[in-house]
C-alpha cells in the first residue's frame, strides 16, 4: 500500500512525507520491496495492443552495461557476460574507447563483487587505454578511474580522477557521485555535502541516489534519515542486484542500531534476492552470532569468505572464533587477512587500515600505530582516525591516542558517525587516563548505540563499566 501511495504522489508531483516515511520505513520496506516486484509481474502480464510484438527482453550484458554505466549494482553472472561480450568487440576493434572504458567499469563493478585484486590492474589498462582512443574529452573513463581508486582505497587519486570528470561533464551525476566515495575517504565532509547536493539535483528520484544520502547521513549521525533513504532506494530499485545491494546497506545500518532481528531479516532478503549478495552474507554472520547463534554465524562467514575473501570479513570472522575460546582458529583468519591484504596490495589497493587494526588488536601496536599514522597524513578519514586513536592506547600513548578518538566521535571535529566501536574506543581510552565521568559516559553510550557491537568489545565495555561502578553522589570535600 505504501509503495502505491508513494507512486501515486510522484505522479502528482508531490513531495513523500517525510514524517511517515521516517517512523514507517524500516517496518515495511521487505514488504514494500515484494509489493513492487509483485507489481511489476503485474505490469508484464498486461497485453500488448493488437499486432504488436512485445520488445525483446535485454540480455545479460545489456543489463550490465546498463548498470555500470549509470552507477548501480550489477549481478555477477551479467557482468561476467558483459565483460566477455566486450573484450570480443575489443579484439575486432581495439581502437574502440567507449567499449575499452565499458569494460574498465566492468572489471572495477567485478573486482569489488569479488575483493578479487586481479580486476583492479585490468581495470587500470582498459580505462587508461580508454583514455588514449577515446574522445578528447572522455568522462566515462575518467569516472572509471575515480571508482577503481575507491575501491582500491586510494582516496587522493580518486579525487583527481573524479575532479577531472565533473570538469569533462559538470552534468553527468554518476561523477559527482563517486566523488562522495573520494571526499569521504579524506574526511572532507565539505566536499561530501557539495556532491551529494549535485547528485540531489541532477537525479533526484534515482534509488542510488537515495542510496548514497543514506551513506551520507549515516556518516553524520542522522540515523532515522539513513534508513528512510535506504528504505526509498530498495523499494524503488528495479534489477534484484541493485535491491539486493540496498537491502544489505539497510541491513548494515539496522545493525548498527543494535536491532539483531530486523537487521538479520534485510540480509536474508538481500541474499533471497541475489545468492552472490557476499556482503549481506556476511552480514548474517554478524546478526547471528549477535543473536548467539554461533554455528550459524561460522557458517556464513566461511561461506562469504570462500565467494569473496575480503580482509573485513577475515577479521571478524577471527574475532569471532576468539571470542569462543578458539585461538588457533582465530590466528589462522589473521594470517588469511594478512595473505588477502598482501595479494590486494600488489594489485594497487591500501590495505593499511584493516592491517593497522589487525596489529593494534591482535599483532604489533607500535607497528600499527606507524602503519595508520602515514595512512592519516594520506587519507585522513573518520575511520582512520579512529583506528590510529586506539592503536596509540594500545601501544600506551594514551594522551595521543585520546586526540584522535576525540576526532572519531566528535562531531564539530569531524566524526558524526554514531559508532559504537569508536565510542568504545574513547570510553577505554579515558578511562586509561583517569577521566572516569567522560569514560563512564562513552563506555554507556557505546553499549547504548549497539549492545552487540563487537563479540570481543561489548563484553569488554560491560566489564570496564562494572569497574568504573556508579558515579558518587556526595559533595566536594569541605
Amino acid at each position: 500500500m505504501e509503495v502505491m501511495e508513494r507512486l501515486t504522489r510522484r505522479e502528482q508531483g508531490e513531495a513523500p512525507a517525510p514524517g511517515r516515511r521516517s517512523r514507517r520505513g524500516r517496518r515495511v520496506l521487505i514488504a514494500s520491496v515484494a509489493g513492487a516486484a509483485v507489481l511489476g509481474g503485474v505490469l508484464v502480464l498486461l497485453p500488448w495492443e493488437a499486432g504488436d510484438a512485445p520488445p525483446p527482453a535485454p540480455g545479460p550484458a545489456a543489463l550490465a552495461r546498463g548498470a555500470v554505466t549509470t552507477g548501480v549494482p550489477a549481478a555477477l553472472p551479467d557482468l561476467a557476460a558483459l565483460i566477455g561480450d566486450r573484450e570480443t568487440r575489443l579484439r575486432a576493434h581495439p581502437l574502440d574507447g567507449a567499449s575499452w572504458a565499458v569494460l574498465g567499469a566492468a572489471y572495477v563493478e567485478q573486482g569489488r563483487r569479488t575483493a578479487d585484486g586481479a580486476n583492479w590492474p585490468k581495470a587500470e589498462k582498459a580505462l587508461r587505454t580508454s583514455l588514449k582512443t577515446g574522445p578528447e574529452r572522455n568522462p566515462q573513463a575518467l569516472e572509471g578511474l575515480a571508482a577503481l581508486a575507491v575501491a582500491r582505497r586510494d582516496f587522493p587519486a580518486a579525487k583527481k580522477w573524479g575532479e577531472s570528470a565533473v570538469k569533462a561533464a559538470p552534468k553527468r551525476w554518476t561523477a559527482h557521485a563517486v566523488l562522495i566515495g573520494a571526499y569521504t575517504g579524506l574526511g572532507d565532509d565539505k566536499g561530501v555535502g557539495r556532491a551529494l547536493d549535485k547528485v540531489m539535483e541532477l537525479r533526484p528520484d534515482a534509488p542510488a541516489a537515495a542510496a548514497l544520502a543514506a551513506g551520507v547521513y549515516r556518516d553524520r549521525g542522522w540515523r532515522e534519515d539513513a534508513a528512510a533513504r535506504i528504505s526509498d532506494a530498495a523499494a524503488a530499485a528495479e534489477a534484484p542486484a541493485e535491491r539486493a545491494a540496498y537491502l544489505e546497506q539497510a541491513g548494515r545500518l539496522a545493525f548498527e542500531r543494535g536491532e539483531r532481528e530486523e537487521a538479520l531479516r534485510f540480509f536474508q532478503e538481500a541474499l533471497r534476492t541475489d545468492p552472490d549478495q557476499r556482503a549481506a552474507q556476511a552480514g548474517q554472520g554478524r546478526a547471528l552470532a549477535a543473536l548467539g547463534r554461533t554455528t550459524e554465524a561460522l557458517s556464513a562467514y566461511q561461506a562469504a569468505l570462500a565467494k569473496r575473501p575480503s580482509p573485513e570479513y577475515a577479521l571478524e570472522l577471527g574475532e569471532l572464533y576468539e571470542s569462543l575460546g578458539l585461538g588457533q582458529a582465530a590466528r589462522v583468519e589473521y594470517d588469511l587477512l594478512r595473505e588477502r591484504a598482501r595479494g590486494a596490495e600488489a594489485a594497487g589497493a591500501d590495505e593499511q587500515l584493516v592491517l593497522g587494526r589487525l596489529d593494534a588488536d591482535h599483532g604489533d601496536p607500535a607497528a600499527a600505530v606507524e602503519r595508520l599514522r602515514a595512512e592519516w597524513g594520506r587519507q585522513p578519514g573518520t575511520a582512520v582516525a579512529d583506528a590510529l586513536g586506539w592503536a596509540l592506547h594500545r601501544a600506551g600513548a594514551d594522551q595521543e591516542a585520546l586526540e584522535f578518538a576525540t576526532i572519531a566521535t566528535d562531531g564539530d571535529k569531524g566524526g558524526g558517525v554514531r559508532s559504537a566501536l569508536y565510542v568504545f574506543h574513547r570510553g577505554v581510552i579515558e578511562k586509561e587516563l583517569g577521566r572516569y565521568g567522560p569514560a563512564r559516559r562513552h563506555l554507556g553510550e557505546a553499549l547504548t548505540i549497539n549492545p552487540y557491537f563487537s563479540p570481543l568489545r561489548a563484553p569488554e565495555a560491560r566489564r570496564a563499566l562494572a569497574e568504573l561502578g556508579e558515579p558518587s553522589v556526595e559533595g566536594p570535600p569541605a
